[in-house]
């Protein structure tokens, strides 16, 4: 169960929870300023089968901000709500029998998460491929800059201190963003400009890796449905 805001245990970002509403739409047809027709929804699933634990995520790009998270870890849970809020994404991510540590048990949510977006962008045919943004959170300023265009990077230059939400280590925001990553294949830096608040950071960081990425994910009707690399390919 979230915590309620009145929990002064834990940052704001672990309670966030926005609206239910139109959770996992099976079909749709999206017709773009183009006049085009897109019939499909762009939905991927992740799973990662350990002795220790089942992680399953599922993914839903054009969606409805609509996040239903159940990891057994409040703050991880509090990180993918932000995230699929700000990415106006539906996503759903469940662990189940969980018999190990919150650092593998974040990587592994990460790492299934990042196969569920590999296998929802297809070839990437038709979408931006790129994306940057900057977002604050009072005196926490971090950007994002990503490519979906191959060949996994990531960087990640965080100052966050060492203090505990509960059981959960903020800093284990960059393994959780590390794994991600590397699932899906896409390049990304993220940079701290100015923080000194953890929970801040994370809450920054979060916005400004969605909205990166949602831009990255937007069709770009001028394309016709070709890829955005100058080279024709990923």
């Amino acid at each position: 169960m979230a915590p309620s805001s009145s929990d002064s245990s834990l940052p704001e970002f672990c309670y966030f929870k926005p609206p239910q509403i139109h959770l996992f739409h099976e079909s749709i047809t999206v017709d773009n300023s183009s006049g085009q027709i897109r019939p499909r929804i762009r939905f991927g699933t992740g799973t990662i089968i350990k002795s220790e634990a089942k992680v399953t995520a599922e993914i839903n790009l054009d969606g409805f901000a609509v996040p239903d998270n159940s990891t057994g870890v409040s703050a991880l849970d509090g990180m993918l709500n932000k995230f699929a809020f700000y990415a106006a994404f539906e996503v759903r991510t469940r662990v189940v029998d969980a018999h190990y540590d919150v650092y593998h048990l974040t990587e592994d949510v990460g790492l299934a998460l990042g196969n569920a977006l590999s296998e929802a962008l297809a070839d990437k045919r038709g979408i931006t491929g790129c994306g940057d943004f900057s977002a604050v959170h009072d005196e926490a300023l971090v950007q994002v800059s990503l490519d979906l265009s191959g060949g996994p990077h990531f960087s990640c230059v965080l100052s966050i201190a060492e203090e505990r939400f509960e059981t959960y280590d903020p800093q284990l925001v960059v393994p959780f963003f590390g794994s991600l990553v590397k699932a899906s294949g896409m390049t990304v830096h993220i940079q701290q400009i100015a923080g000194s608040t953890a929970d801040h950071i994370i809450e920054a960081t979060c916005k400004a890796f969605a909205r990166a990425l949602r831009q990255a994910t937007e069709y770009e009707t001028r394309r016709g449905g070709s890829l955005s690399s100058s080279q024709g390919v990923f």
